[in-house]
């Protein structure tokens, strides 16, 4: 039975080229569909969506050539070029962080050999995605600089864009990627001005045609005023400069960062950085290094973070076809990252260059990347597409897949020590071109498409590939029946965050489209299948204490791959240095929760125990977990709190939670219902005092310091901290002794040394009448009010942020979609890293050294935090 999507979405044009889809970590969908990139939220495919229309753009100036060399062999593929409008051919996202809004860029690289940097448009209110940066004009200005690597002195020069002006007219678009030449430099201006005004078809070809360069200098200048010079070069120079800058392929390296609790100065700007890398014609690879900015906004539009070349590197001797990062963590001091390229003369290759050396200042670093291994060497069969991993469990292990154009897959093994390969699998059953390529599950399972509309999945077992059927059956509710299933071919796939579901990009068959009603609207379509039910033989020994019925069609052994990937899923996002995106995790117990809640209890169940460990008690499960909140790590309590919200009180408004979890109480009619909510509850109180014990300990430490460390930058200063104490007065009762203790310290600093180290202002004004607002929540707060001339006192209802629970003001603030809670100030990094309640950290000299967190992060469910959105605009939703 073949596999069972469970939601699609239409697309306006059709993917033209592989690797048409990718998955960002914020939990995007982008498709490169013709001229367009279509951006949306597996959250909801069919609802807002975003958009990259890509927009012909003006040729580099790279030299003139002779008439005469026109017909040479070099120059026939770039005279005969004739495709007017620009395509996709490539994208990429970055890791999270990237953009000025804390999420990610998209790197686009078009037909036409240029990429481009876009960012969500979150101050423009708008779904057309924002151009920040043209990577090529930096290359090509790069290449001007050391004149594309040429020693030769030229002494014809005269100026390209006024010969275009003078021939076709200012206001019409040329590409003269073809040399620039005039036919006949005598010939009269208004036979042109007359082919400007020909039919639509007519102008195109006038556009394309070769213009030739005049035989006499001494006429061009006088017709031609000189503002630039451009040189007089070859053939072979031409086709050269002209591959130099025409790029293939894009791909962004995973985020390298130094260590975590690192102090730095104020300006440096290298403490996290991303590598994009950037293939062309010439066979070379350009590394460019983007900075993560210092400071995130809601606010300001502008991107001033720049972009530096690193490096090039001549890696093939072809187009750079495909390529794919990794980062081997092997070496914790120094990490190892990892690049597999594959061109279309058939070679595959691995480099690598040690993170250390990209981290360094703008000034001085430089990406070294030397050869790992030369996989497969120069064939007639290109490479299409390729998926490089570092498997968690084995970090001394690389696995690579390879797909190519005959429809070969190949699938190899390293050890990282010995840089010994051997080939694991080899499989000639794709018919065609392979376009999609994606390792799953750490390294267990391999995902595949190629152009004859097939989709595949392989399983590693030993030094074996072995292909096993995708799953059937599929939780929730199916797609919509708009979305109709007559597809011709697949253009690529990209797995979700937590990789239990895949997005397949494919194609419309338009022989099987109704002409009037599917035809005109629908050329393609993005398809999301569940791949959580993967059949994996060596799953069942470790899932085998699930003993419950089939639901709905599922087997067992179904139930137990589903119960196995989940549980990997959350144990992947445990680690540090991925963001909190478990989208297809909440997504799938709430498919579950539909027709089988006993199972999704179940799987709570099992995972709550992971928490606690052996020490369970006859009560119910929900009271163990809170004794033992206080030995649970920051990241655990966020996926906590994210499950609770999102499955269990799914039907209850996030507002409305907020509420009942503010002002609880037990109450034994309230059951189940009730013990989450107050699990809930305990958990967020829980990681409210971790954030108040470092704010009262960091004061404390700086106080006792001399002035000098105390007004030193560099440091976290904590805001709100007259509303933390009033936080704490109004809970002695139910918070640690230990927070006492620190808070009867805090009490007896003086509020003038408390000024400077912190923000401390018990008195707090409305931003909307100027009243009084006292501390009633750490939620939100009402105002003293105004009184209004019929005597009735009006009063305005105050949100309170929450990482500082200040009043917030009526400037836009940070919203957390999960929790609905909003910030405008930041929590620090420490807080999100802590494995358990922190000891005296007060008498800990390192507490100086807390960084703050530039990252904007919801201090109670750990995801990014984003600018409120309209309904109608897209917004990313981790959760």
């Amino acid at each position: 039975m073949a596999a069972l999507r469970f939601q699609a979405a239409s697309l306006v044009a059709s993917p033209c080229y592989p690797n048409a889809v990718a998955w960002s970590e914020e939990n995007l969908v982008a498709v490169a569909c013709g001229h367009v990139v279509t951006i949306l939220t597996p959250n909801m495919p069919f609802g807002p969506r975003g958009l990259i229309t890509v927009p012909p753009s003006q040729p580099f100036q790279i030299g003139v050539i002779d008439k005469e060399d026109l017909l040479s062999g070099c120059m026939q593929p770039i005279s005969f070029h004739r495709d007017t409008s620009p395509c996709v051919r490539s994208i990429s996202w970055s890791p999270t962080g990237l953009a000025p809004n804390s999420g990610c860029l998209l790197a686009v690289c078009t037909t036409e050999g240029r990429v481009k940097l876009y960012r969500f448009p979150f101050y423009d209110f708008s779904a057309e995605w924002v151009e920040i940066l043209d990577i090529s004009e930096k290359l090509y200005k790069y290449l001007l600089d050391v004149n594309f690597w040429e020693s030769d002195v030229y002494s014809e020069l005269f100026n390209v864009s006024q010969v275009i002006e003078y021939e076709l007219g200012k206001d019409h678009d040329v590409d003269t990627s073809t040399p620039v030449m005039r036919k006949n430099p005598k010939r009269k201006r208004r036979n042109d001005i007359a082919a400007l005004k020909a039919p639509d078809d007519k102008l195109k070809s006038r556009s394309l045609q070769i213009v030739c360069m005049p035989k006499s200098k001494t006429k061009s200048k006088k017709r031609v005023p000189e503002t630039h010079n451009v040189a007089l070069i070859s053939a072979d120079k031409y086709a050269s400069r002209s591959s130099m800058l025409a790029s293939v392929v894009v791909s962004w390296s995973p985020l390298l960062q130094t260590s975590e609790y690192r102090l730095s100065s104020p300006d440096d700007s290298c403490d996290c950085c991303s590598i994009l890398a950037i293939g062309g014609k010439s066979g070379m690879i350009s590394f460019w290094k983007i900075n993560k900015p210092q400071h995130y906004s809601i606010i300001n539009n502008t991107y001033t973070n720049d972009v530096q070349l690193v490096g090039i590197l001549h890696a093939h001797m072809s187009w750079v076809t495909t390529m794919n990062w990794a980062v081997s963590v092997s070496d914790a001091s120094n990490h190892q990252l990892l690049l597999a390229t594959g061109s279309s003369d058939g070679s595959v290759k691995i480099w690598h260059c040690y993170s250390a050396e990209l981290l360094k200042p703008s000034k001085t670093s430089s990406a070294s990347f030397s050869l790992f291994h030369e996989l497969i060497s120069v064939d007639s069969v290109p490479v299409s597409t390729l998926s490089l991993t570092v498997p968690i469990a084995s970090a001394e292990k690389i696995l690579l897949a390879v797909g190519k154009g005959s429809g070969a897959l190949e699938v190899w093994k390293c050890d990282i020590s010995t840089r010994k390969f051997h080939k694991v699998g080899s499989d000639d059953l794709h018919g065609h071109v392979v376009t999609g390529i994606a390792w799953a599950f750490d390294g267990n399972c391999l995902y595949s498409c190629n152009q004859d509309d097939s989709f595949h999945c392989w399983t590693l077992n030993g030094d074996s590939l072995c292909k096993v059927t995708l799953p059937s059956n599929t939780p929730g509710v199916e797609s919509s029946t708009d979305v109709p299933n007559a597809f011709d071919s697949c253009f690529g796939l990209a797995l979700s965050p937590g990789n239990l579901v895949v997005a397949v990009a494919r194609r419309f068959d338009a022989g099987l489209l109704d002409p009037m009603y599917q035809l005109r609207s629908q050329k393609a379509a993005v398809e999301f299948f569940w791949t959580g039910g993967q059949q994996l033989d060596k799953l069942l020994k470790k899932c085998s204490d699930f003993d419950g019925e089939a639901f709905s069609g599922f087997s067992t052994r179904e139930l137990i791959n589903w119960d196995f990937n989940i549980m990997c899923s959350l144990s992947q996002h445990e680690h540090l240095n991925k963001p909190v995106v478990i989208w297809d995790v909440v997504a799938a117990l709430l498919a579950f929760k539909q027709f089988a809640p006993i199972y999704v209890d179940h799987i709570l169940a099992k995972w709550l125990r992971s928490y606690v460990g052996s020490n369970l008690e006859n009560a119910p499960l929900q009271k163990v977990v809170s004794k033992y909140l206080s030995n649970i790590t920051t990241r655990r309590l966020h996926f906590l709190n994210i499950i609770i919200r999102r499955v269990i009180l799914a039907d209850m408004k996030a507002d409305k939670v907020n509420e009942e979890n503010q002002s609880f109480v037990a109450e034994p009619g309230k059951g189940q219902m009730g013990l989450w909510l107050k699990l809930l509850k305990s958990s967020e109180k829980e990681l409210r005092e971790r954030l108040i014990y470092c704010s009262f300990s960091i004061v404390i430490n700086l106080v006792s310091q001399s002035s000098e460390n105390v007004s030193k930058l560099g440091y976290w200063q904590p805001a709100g901290l007259a509303q933390m104490e009033n936080w704490v007065n109004s809970q002695q009762a139910h918070i640690r002794n230990s927070l006492k203790v620190l808070k009867s310290e805090f009490k007896k600093i003086k509020k003038s040394k408390l000024c400077s180290v912190g923000k401390y202002t018990a008195k707090e004004q409305c931003s909307y009448c100027s009243a009084p607002v006292p501390f009633e929540s750490a939620e939100a707060s009402f105002c003293q009010g105004t009184e209004c001339e019929n005597g009735v006192v009006q009063k305005h209802k105050l949100t309170r942020c929450a990482a500082s629970m200040i009043v917030n003001d009526i400037t836009p603030t940070w919203f957390c979609v999960c929790c609905n809670r909003r910030s405008s100030k930041f929590a620090p990094r420490a807080l999100f890293s802590m494995l358990q309640y922190p000891s005296d950290l007060s008498k800990d000299p390192k507490i100086t050294t807390l960084r703050p967190s530039s990252t904007p992060m919801c201090v109670f469910c750990g995801i990014l935090l984003q600018r409120l959105q309209p309904e109608f605009l897209l917004a990313a939703s981790p959760v």
